[in-house]
């Protein structure tokens, strides 16, 4: 009974009641689905990305998000094969380590970290054949669904391993806080949270207690400055997230309701609160 109430409160007010409008919004509308898969690539100019009404959830696929950070001159991870044909893949062509993501969804469900045979987030091993059966699967499910084979990007170490996350919130240009999450799994890791000059901050969410504190980033810096210029272009409240790599700051993904405004903190949710009134006033 005490940890419903808790989570009652953890999740009540208006920062999470504003994210959970959102996502009805964006995706009660029966051409949210049209307007998500639109086909899109990284030369289209910004007017044509803001063609549809609440546009941004075109870049809620995950193909479109990399295309929209590359015309904004973002780096991404070099893409090996996208498509449903799933007997087009050439297992052989690729290298031991690739990234498989699906184009849709959240929580990493469906993502592989392959390092010759070795999936790290569930540390099993799979066979093409296995993976095949899997993705079949998966989109038997979803009729739109497509899978993306990526590049397994490295540490700034140069180093093969789960990378951590640095998700920036964001508010039309402005950083309200970095979350970084050592990850371990799909369920599993650490989480710090620091401003824009890496200065550390109380927790936003209750997600991941911390343990040692990670060292900045040698490409902090970059991942800042491109944050900014994503979260200008995108203009409405979004989680953005990069990987530091031996390549420099590498985007991930746009993320417009963030575990749909549960689990974040009394002094996290008025924090976006107040920066979502300041900086996005009005805006869904």
């Amino acid at each position: 009974m005490f940890n419903v109430i808790a989570n009652y409160f953890r999740n009540s007010g208006e920062f999470p009641e504003r994210i959970r409008k959102r996502h009805n919004i964006f995706w009660s509308d029966p051409q949210s689905e049209q307007i998500r898969n639109t086909k899109t690539d990284e030369n289209m100019p910004l007017h044509i990305w803001r063609d549809a009404p609440n546009w941004q959830r075109k870049l809620s696929n995950k193909y479109n998000a990399r295309g929209f950070a590359q015309s904004l001159g973002c780096k991404v991870a070099d893409l090996y094969w996208k498509g449903r044909d799933l007997s087009t893949i050439d297992f052989d062509a690729l290298p031991p380590q690739y990234v498989i993501r699906p184009t849709t969804g959240h929580g990493s469900k469906g993502v592989y970290i392959m390092d010759g045979g070795l999936n790290h987030f569930d540390q099993k091993r799979y066979t093409p054949s296995q993976i095949l059966q899997n993705l079949s699967h998966d989109l038997e499910k979803h009729p739109r669904l497509e899978f993306l084979f990526e590049e397994f990007v490295q540490t700034e170490e140069s180093r093969h391993a789960i990378p951590n996350d640095f998700k920036f919130l964001c508010f039309n240009g402005v950083v309200a806080s970095v979350v970084v999450i050592d990850r371990v799994s799909p369920k599993v890791g650490y989480s710090y949270f620091y401003d824009e000059n890496w200065n550390k901050m109380k927790r936003l969410h209750h997600l991941y207690p911390g343990k040692a504190e990670p060292e900045k980033p040698q490409c902090f810096d970059q991942m800042l400055a491109q944050a900014k210029t994503l979260s200008k272009a995108y203009s409405i409240f979004v989680r953005i997230d990069f990987f530091a790599t031996n390549k420099g700051a590498v985007f991930c993904e746009f993320t417009p309701t963030p575990a749909m405004g549960n689990g974040f903190t009394a002094y996290g949710k008025k924090l976006l609160l107040e920066h979502w009134d300041q900086y996005c006033p009005g805006r869904i």
